[in-house]
């Protein structure tokens, strides 16, 4: 793996002037923004719509701690006629995982461990890893070598482990399912716990740190904060991330009283329309598509598993652009933040990302292709999700719909729209 330079101070400070109280109850405001511009977003995704590419979706933008852009289009459900509201509660999947990096991030800066501490440490399932050497034609795993190098906890952050994901075509992948290792999003009665000394007896795709690999590394990361904390990451993340957030709709499960809300998934079966999901459409598999509606379950996934509506999501990519804090309720010291978005993995062609402790991060805009800024860092989630924080326009972003697998640019479209009304 090759560190990255840190790129300006700019890429690692966020704006000051973020500090307005960040409420979806008042007024829009569009200062920095050519109105006329911001409600080319309408036109896009409402195209998209007519397309059949997507059921509905939801788009916030904010800037100077302030909402500029906040609209549901469509359907929540097209059958029902259910039409798609700023309330509306989506899956996040993937997008899960800046939520668990600041989550062990939290732990850290009470002095529980250190970044480069072994995950042996916490995790002793871990002190003795192998790593694949040979497979054979059918993709069983014939041979393996001892790691030289311990999984470092910075390594879950960062994907550097030799953990991949069962649905990653890769020397891993039958390894993992003959195993019954699962990608994180299930309705099965397992532990976390369960699940990961399971992995643990799994071998490693390369040695530990010197490569990048996405994977359950966070999923072994939340499970780190449980074994360190002594909680569930479900009761982690309400104490210490949903509450002080006031994030009042972001679950593992959804209570029954917020079934309703829950968008219905679908799945782009050819280029002329859509259909409900069954939850086997694609190569990550839902053994129940209406997750997490449904009866109370106990695996709670850091890589994959919150479900939350998109203003909730803003208060919390709000609360980094604002150095760590959102209205008084300080979740990481300014620090602490400035290294998540600090690039430690650089680019590598299209399958490696510049990415951080937990995101991908724009280094070079020309390099990237497309409209952005240096220091802007970002994820997305399987499910047609995505978000960014700008800290050098003082910018945040969230996109939500539910379409998977989809053909559908629409969140590279989103993010031009909202870039070229700046003025």
């Amino acid at each position: 793996m090759r560190k990255a330079t840190l790129v300006t101070a700019l890429l690692l400070l966020a704006s000051n002037t973020a500090w307005a109280q960040f409420t979806e109850s008042g007024p829009l405001n569009s200062t920095g923004f050519s109105q006329a511009r911001l409600s080319r977003i309408d036109s896009v995704i409402n195209a998209e719509i007519a397309a059949g590419k997507i059921p509905g979706a939801v788009a916030l933008v904010a800037r100077n701690g302030q909402l500029a852009y906040f609209k549901s289009f469509g359907f929540a459900d097209v059958d029902a006629q259910t039409s798609m509201q700023k309330d509306s509660i989506f899956r996040l999947a993937s997008m899960t995982k800046a939520i668990t990096s600041v989550g062990a991030m939290i732990l850290y800066e009470r002095g529980l461990f250190q970044l480069n501490d072994p995950v042996s440490k916490f995790i002793p399932a871990f002190a003795d890893m192998a790593v694949v050497s040979e497979v054979d034609s059918i993709g069983n795993v014939t041979a393996t070598v001892p790691a030289t190098e311990q999984i470092k906890i910075i390594d879950l952050f960062t994907h550097s482990s030799g953990i991949s994901y069962p649905f990653a075509s890769n020397n891993l992948q039958k390894t993992y399912v003959d195993a019954g290792v699962i990608d994180g999003l299930t309705s099965k009665d397992i532990t976390l716990a369960a699940q990961m000394e399971l992995l643990a007896q799994q071998p490693l795709l390369f040695e530990p740190g010197s490569d990048y690999v996405y994977g359950l590394s966070l999923d072994l990361l939340g499970y780190l904060i449980e074994v360190v904390s002594g909680k569930s990451l479900e009761q982690f993340f309400n104490e210490e991330i949903f509450t002080p957030l006031s994030m009042r709709d972001s679950y593992f499960y959804l209570p029954e009283s917020k079934f309703n809300r829950l968008a219905t998934l679908y799945s782009e079966v050819d280029k002329d329309y859509l259909t409900v999901s069954q939850g086997r459409e694609s190569n990550i598999i839902l053994d129940n598509p209406n997750y997490p509606a449904g009866e109370q379950q106990s695996y709670f996934s850091g890589g994959a598993g919150v479900s939350a509506t998109a203003y909730d999501y803003a208060r919390f990519i709000q609360m980094l652009l604002n150095n760590g804090e959102l209205e008084g309720s300080r979740i990481l010291s300014r620090k602490s933040v400035e290294l998540l978005q600090s690039p430690r993995i650089d680019s590598d062609g299209d399958q490696v990302p510049d990415f951080g402790l937990g995101f991908e991060i724009i280094v070079d805009p020309a390099k990237a292709g497309e409209l952005g800024s240096i220091g802007s860092y970002s994820w997305s989630g399987a499910f047609l999700t995505s978000y960014w924080i700008d800290p050098s326009e003082d910018l945040i972003a969230v996109f939500m719909s539910q379409v998977r697998p989809s053909q559908s640019n629409i969140r590279a479209k989103f993010k031009t729209m909202v870039y070229q009304a700046l003025e």
